[in-house]
């Protein structure tokens, strides 16, 4: 009897390592119900960051408009090469930078981000006009990105182990309506709601609430609340899934953020995205970033 029990114990333990252990690189993931909100959020983290994909490319537009609707546009080019190296404790490399008008071309970011989560990210943002590199500190990660209305954490520095997660339910979500291309997306699309806290404390939000999308496992809409817990901020994610190599890659399409305080608003199109297309890993060093090559 004891010994049934110890074979119990040691399969149940097994199967809790199973649940809690990180999605494995280059495969495709969907959350299903069942799933604790922590597996559900490691799920949406690889589809924000693909890793599901050994490199992507992203060509689009940047648009910042104010609350009169009137609009700056800029031209973007985002590059990713995922790793999942233990060798280094290289996760994925992730390079943006601005391409066009003139006044901001080679404005640009580059992170590495680590296997081990424990360690901090490292980013540099080059300064084209100064011709300098300047090390972005975690500190500074509630800093605009690129004069966006997201954060750098939104866009890069954020990870699983950032927060907590609570899932609060299944539910169908409503819908967003988009300003900028006057269309409704996900009317009624199965999602789980879920509250992420952040852990660093205090920290410029108290939680966010997110739905993530059943059918892809991609963030598609989440509000932001202030430490008071005044809701600050939205933002929204339209997905595309792409037909790679027989495998079902979800691409981020269109990301629109909202400051319900200002009314401004930053609309991000990616109008050109490839997988798997063979990126060279010395394209994401601090050497390449100096060349101001875009």
């Amino acid at each position: 009897m004891k010994k049934l029990c110890l074979v119990v114990l040691g399969i149940a333990m097994l199967a809790g390592y199973a649940r809690a252990s990180d999605p494995e690189y280059f495969k495709v993931y969907k959350p299903k119900t069942g799933m604790s909100a922590d597996e559900i959020m490691k799920i949406e983290y690889f589809v924000k960051y693909t890793k599901f994909a050994h490199d992507a490319s992203f060509y689009g537009k940047a648009y910042f408009i104010d609350k009169s609707g009137s609009v700056r546009e800029r031209e973007t080019t985002r590059l990713r090469i995922t790793l999942g190296r233990k060798s280094d404790d290289i996760a994925y490399k992730d390079l943006v930078m601005f391409t066009a008008p003139a006044q901001v071309k080679g404005l640009a970011t580059l992170t590495w981000t680590y296997m081990n989560p424990k360690r901090q990210q490292d980013s540099w943002l080059w300064i084209p006009s100064l011709k300098k590199i300047r090390k972005i500190s975690t500190a500074n990660a509630d800093d605009s990105f690129m004069g966006t209305d997201f954060t750098i954490e939104d866009i890069l520095t954020r990870r699983f182990e950032d927060e907590t997660y609570t899932l609060l339910r299944e539910d169908n979500f409503k819908g967003y309506f988009s300003d900028f291309t006057k269309k409704t997306y996900y009317q009624d699309a199965p999602c789980f709601v879920i509250e992420a806290k952040p852990k660093r404390s205090p920290w410029y939000y108290s939680k966010r609430i997110l739905w993530v999308d059943k059918a892809t496992g991609g963030g598609i809409y989440e509000e932001m609340y202030d430490p008071n817990g005044k809701l600050f901020k939205t933002l929204f994610k339209k997905f595309q899934v792409y037909n790679v190599n027989a495998k079902e890659y979800p691409a981020q399409e269109l990301l629109e953020g909202k400051d319900v305080r200002t009314g401004h608003r930053t609309v991000i199109t990616n109008e050109d995205i490839r997988f798997d297309i063979g990126i060279a890993e010395d394209q994401f060093t601090e050497q390449k970033l100096m060349q101001s090559r875009w």
